[in-house]
């Protein structure tokens, strides 16, 4: 399992912007497609953004699309989650994962997060 480290969160107010990292110590993070996903409390786990391994692909919900952006740099094991005009319904912990599949199919992933994930909280 590849071990993963999520930072970057915050107390922001709306319409401001965070960027959000997850580390890996793995030797084969480049293998692996990313995915960040959120869970506010009283709520499912909720699908974000998926990142092909390359980098090619990527792959957003709805309610994110035009706002948050996926990156990586597998020169430094990490992936990025670019969040701008943010709104309070997007607050909640933000984690990433990694799996051996593409960023549509890491959209209705069960997977465990790698890590402990990061807060968001956004104030209106």
């Amino acid at each position: 399992q590849v071990q993963l480290v999520e930072s970057g969160g915050g107390l922001v107010q709306a319409g401001a912007s965070l960027r959000l990292s997850c580390a890996s110590s793995g030797r084969t993070f480049s293998s692996y497609a990313m995915g960040w996903f959120r869970q506010a409390p009283g709520k499912e786990r909720e699908f974000v953004a998926a990142i092909s391994w390359s980098g090619s692909n990527t792959y957003y919900a709805d309610s994110v699309k035009g706002r948050f952006t996926i990156s990586r740099d597998n020169a430094k094991n990490t992936v990025y989650l670019q969040m701008n005009s943010l709104k309070p319904e997007d607050t909640a912990v933000y984690c990433c994962a990694a799996d051996r599949t593409t960023p549509q199919a890491m959209s209705v992933s069960k997977l465990d997060c790698g890590g402990q994930g990061t807060q968001v909280t956004v104030s209106s």
